[in-house]
């Protein structure tokens, strides 16, 4: 509930700035873009609460704010061709959930802010400058793998003083898991702890 919250506070900082102008006869109806790698069923449950919450701050569907969704269906390929066409269909804000929708959409655009959902190392991917101070058009809510995936090492070590040998199970092709494999792989280094992986 509490990343939800951080992410409607994020979108609504993007929108805030032409919120100035509201008062004009005339509203202006603000665009949002949702790219994402999987498919609606999936993603659903999040796209319901952050379109609730929206209305709970005054933006309403069809009246002040209007939502282009668009989804991969799980074919990656897709995903900068899909992220292209928000961009030429002029989004205020782009809602891309995880890494790889952010790359695609990082891709494309350089001034529409895009706002991430979870992102494991957005410092070291390079998608913000720090994250105190994000900078460029990039900001959401990091998942801090780095200090959670040592901190597990940790516990285990002390539940179980006796432990020589962990094992993880990670996939090769994502990026992410090669990032999480890494961190555990250097927090379990230096002490009597056998590391492998099973992929």
């Amino acid at each position: 509930m509490r990343r939800r919250r951080l992410l409607f506070a994020f979108v609504t900082a993007a929108l805030m700035a032409p919120l100035t102008v509201i008062a004009q006869p005339q509203q202006k109806v603000y665009r949002v873009g949702i790219l994402s790698p999987s498919n609606p069923a999936s993603i659903g449950p999040l796209i319901d609460a952050f379109t609730q919450r929206l209305g709970e701050l005054g933006y309403v569907e069809g009246k002040n704010i209007s939502i282009e969704r668009r989804f991969a269906e799980g074919e990656l390929d897709r995903l900068p061709a899909l992220a292209a066409d928000l961009v030429q269909q002029k989004m205020d804000v782009i809602f891309a959930p995880n890494t790889i929708a952010v790359q695609a959409a990082k891709q494309v655009t350089g001034t529409i802010p895009i706002v991430f959902a979870s992102v494991d190392d957005p410092v070291g991917i390079g998608f913000v400058a720090s994250l105190g101070r994000p900078g460029g058009n990039i900001t959401g809510i990091s998942a801090i793998q780095q200090e959670l995936s040592a901190k597990r090492v940790q516990l285990l070590r002390e539940a179980f003083p006796k432990l020589s040998r962990l094992v993880v199970l990670t996939s090769s092709s994502e990026s992410v898991s090669k990032f999480q494999f890494s961190i555990i792989e250097n927090a379990a280094s230096g002490s009597t702890l056998t590391f492998a992986a099973r992929v």
